[in-house]
């Protein structure tokens, strides 16, 4: 299917409005600071901004290629790269004629640049669990308030089966995303929910080293059943604490696993 041929037929006018409303920095530009990101990356960027903040709606056609190529002042291939990593995170599709259509804009979709645009050179570990440290224990705080009966009983369930993997974990690691993921559902709040996901898989090939560290798995499965049993007896502020404790663990160990990962074999 080519592209190249798509008459500009809408006026790009508004579209260029809306990308330079876009284009404005929002931080200081640092020559000395990180490498300038790739431009079709920039371009991804700057169609999820003006997706998040409602210039453009699910059900959208955006302008021909040509149009757009115009508003952004790029040529045709970093544009379709940008386009097509868009696609691939499921928040734009392409239908016939070679248009493309801002699809549904769930908060699982918006999340997606999470685990797509950042790179493991733009990785922090203290910012990540810092925004963790944020979301997670919020969602600790509501679900130890809202949790029913049966939604309280999967948590902890999850909490003590943690104890048959001691020796597996890659089986553990499973179970982790069922205990928080049951976690956050208990919490009722859809969005954050999602941005918890988001959150959680990032950096995931580093957590995978830490898992296999001596003693990980031991105290991961401890730490959630404190969680678990703070949320059955509905002791919040326990829950909460307990929450921090973890999340601590999981970022110090993190830590040890990214010098482990860098370090020289022999």
């Amino acid at each position: 299917m080519t592209h190249d041929d798509d008459p500009p037929t809408d006026p790009p006018d508004a579209f260029s409005e809306l990308v330079e409303a876009e284009r404005r920095p929002t931080a200081k530009s640092d020559p000395g600071g990180p490498a300038r990101r790739p431009i079709s990356e920039q371009v991804a960027n700057r169609i999820l901004a003006m997706i998040k903040s409602g210039n453009l709606r699910s059900g959208d056609r955006l302008p021909t290629e040509a149009q757009m190529g115009i508003a952004f002042g790029i040529s045709r291939p970093p544009l379709r790269e940008a386009l097509k990593a868009l696609t691939l995170m499921g928040v734009l599709e392409s239908r016939q004629g070679g248009r493309y259509t801002v699809t549904d804009l769930s908060p699982s979709r918006l999340v997606a640049p999470f685990n797509v645009m950042l790179s493991i050179s733009d990785y922090d570990v203290h910012e990540h669990f810092e925004a963790r440290t944020v979301v997670d224990l919020e969602l600790i705080r509501l679900a130890a308030r809202r949790a029913i009966p049966e939604q309280k009983k999967r948590i902890l369930q999850h909490a003590v089966d943690g104890h048959a993997f001691y020796d597996d974990p890659v089986a553990f690691r499973l179970l982790d995303t069922e205990f928080h993921q049951s976690l956050n559902e208990a919490s009722g709040n859809r969005l954050l929910t999602a941005l918890a996901q988001g959150l959680y898989d990032l950096a995931l090939d580093v957590r995978r080293v830490a898992s296999g560290l001596p003693g990980v798995v031991e105290t991961s499965v401890a730490q959630h059943i404190e969680i678990a049993e703070a949320v059955m007896a509905g002791r919040i502020e326990a829950a909460v604490a307990a929450g921090r404790r973890h999340l601590e663990h999981v970022r110090d160990t993190t830590i040890v696993a990214m010098a482990y990962s860098v370090r020289p074999r022999e």
